[in-house]
């Protein structure tokens, strides 16, 4: 597999701190972040903890984060998360090889915290999304699918905008489908058409009046 320019970045980082142990070994984790999260996860943790980076010459932990080891905040963010709610809750996962036990994902982690953090969602729906998690390492989009709308029901107006943007994606597809098919009479296609335009713009309207 080609290597990315981000890790050859970060390989000339980690050579370039070389003397500095600590600092070389986080950007070390971050270049294993995909084989295992957690440890990352842990470093982060500690620099974060012990305020480390400002020896480094960065006035915040976002700064570092962001410049020295090029992650996303959002990113940062559900990997202390994640690692922390695994500390409080689940630290036999921390023991895990990965290898004998799998690793849940930080983002499943992550989906599983918010859920238990949730004071709306439904116990007994949040004890089997802490199984399929921790016990049975599902994926995200395996529980997004299943438990998204039970332990994060949506309100009035996000249903009102997903099945809006549901419908116009439909209708779209579906109008220029009529545009180039042989399956229906023309002058039906045409008509149906018509009707999917004049929808589409009051659709367009609504979302331009919000």
């Amino acid at each position: 597999m080609s290597r990315t320019k981000v890790d050859e970045e970060l390989e000339v980082t980690e050579l370039t701190f070389a003397d500095d142990p600590d600092r070389a070994n986080v950007v070390a984790r971050v270049r294993r972040f995909k084989a295992s999260w957690i440890e990352l996860g842990e470093a982060l943790f500690d620099v974060k903890r012990s305020g480390r980076f400002t020896g480094w010459g960065y006035d915040s932990f976002e700064a570092y984060t962001k410049r020295e080891l090029r992650l996303k905040p959002d990113t940062v963010d559900k990997l202390l998360g994640s690692f922390s709610f695994l500390r409080k809750r689940a630290p036999e996962v921390l023991e895990r090889d990965g290898v004998a036990r799998a690793i849940p994902s930080y983002q499943a982690i992550d989906f599983l915290r918010r859920a238990e953090e949730s004071e709306e969602a439904p116990k007994e729906a949040v004890a089997e999304l802490r199984k399929r998690v921790i016990d049975e390492g599902a994926g995200l989009p395996q529980l997004t699918k299943q438990f998204r709308d039970v332990v994060f029901p949506p309100t009035a107006d996000e249903r009102k905008d997903r099945d809006k943007n549901a419908i116009v994606n439909t209708a779209t597809r579906l109008r220029d489908l009529l545009q180039e098919t042989r399956a229906v009479p023309r002058h039906v296609a045409v008509e149906v058409r018509t009707a999917l335009n004049t929808m589409l713009d009051v659709l367009s309207v609504d979302q331009a009046a919000e």
